[in-house]
């Protein structure tokens, strides 16, 4: 169980690019933790996104934002968001980070459990399922403690491009993708609904069904590929992933338990051991107190086994 000392809880991101930016940013609006804590190598860039960002801190619920280029920044955090890594180019899967990403992991981990011993450690920087299990097994921390944003940020898109077509606030659509985060992710349509109505019968106001397997496949596609889009058009996304871990950060920090498609690493889940893949899952303080048995059917079983395949063979690649 992770513990602290101290009764203000405390954010530390690392990494002060697009993605780690946004977040404290969205982090400080929402009034995600007490304090921030921003971490980056580059001096000059982490020191005036902390100057900017305090320069608001007059309009915000949180007020202490911190930050630098020594690890101690992160000390007694109970929450630790990686966000540092290459960036994802155009064209680039997030498989193809891996290697890259692994060897920064490799040399960051030890360093932040010495100055947060206690934290829950969030992997954002991708590929973050992969990612995942190289921080549990560098780190030793239990799997409950270690684990990655994951398809949250996915299923999130999903319920937007549902509640767009069906024209109801994306609250009332409950839909989850599964899976990798990446290109073998999926969403599980046999449990999607708009508010208590299976998608597959929501109908118009004229009483045609709207979502046949057609449009249900589109939207599918158009939920796994909304980031090659955007990275496409920008050079990166951020504003919607800083927005998912401050989110996150207040389900870690809560007394109250939520349940968020998280990839943490399983131990027989469907038969699946010592691979991360997002399913839902219970968290709170604790950190993911337990994965959720949903129901699916054999079509989306066969593809979460699929999935665990394409990332058992990204860690066997990387010797892992």
């Amino acid at each position: 169980m992770a513990t602290s000392t101290s009764t203000r809880s405390k954010l530390s991101i690392i990494g002060a690019g697009a993605v780690g930016s946004s977040l404290a940013y969205a982090a400080l609006i929402r009034g995600s933790a007490d304090e921030i804590a921003l971490y980056d190598l580059d001096q000059k860039k982490v020191d005036a996104e902390v100057r900017d960002l305090g320069h608001g801190t007059q309009f915000t619920p949180s007020s202490g934002v911190t930050g630098g280029n020594n690890i101690e920044v992160v000390k007694d955090s109970n929450v630790v968001i990686i966000t540092a890594g290459a960036k994802q180019k155009p064209g680039q899967t997030r498989l193809d980070l891996a290697a890259t990403n692994v060897n920064i992991l490799k040399s960051l981990m030890p360093q932040l459990l010495e100055q947060a011993p206690d934290a829950l450690y969030v992997l954002v920087t991708n590929p973050c399922d992969v990612l995942t299990v190289v921080a549990q097994k560098i780190s030793g921390l239990p799997t409950y403690r270690v684990f990655s944003t994951g398809t949250m940020l996915d299923t999130s898109r999903l319920r937007f491009a549902i509640a767009e077509v069906a024209r109801v606030s994306t609250a009332h659509v409950h839909a989850t993708i599964m899976g990798e985060h990446g290109d073998s992710e999926f969403p599980v349509w046999s449990s999607a609904r708009i508010n208590s109505v299976p998608i597959r019968d929501w109908v118009d106001s004229t009483g045609k069904r709207m979502f046949d397997e057609v449009l249900l496949a589109q939207l599918g596609d158009e939920a796994m590929h909304a980031a090659y889009t955007v990275i496409e058009g920008k050079g990166a996304t951020n504003y919607a992933i800083g927005l998912t871990g401050a989110r996150l950060t207040e389900a870690l920090l809560s007394g109250k338990r939520s349940v968020l498609p998280l990839s943490s690493v399983l131990d027989g889940f469907h038969g699946l051991h010592g691979v991360a893949l997002s399913v839902p899952s219970l968290v709170s303080s604790n950190g993911i107190e337990r994965v959720l048995d949903v129901p699916m059917d054999a079509q989306e079983i066969t593809m979460l086994r699929r999935s665990a395949a394409t990332l058992r063979e990204s860690l066997k690649s990387l010797g892992f």
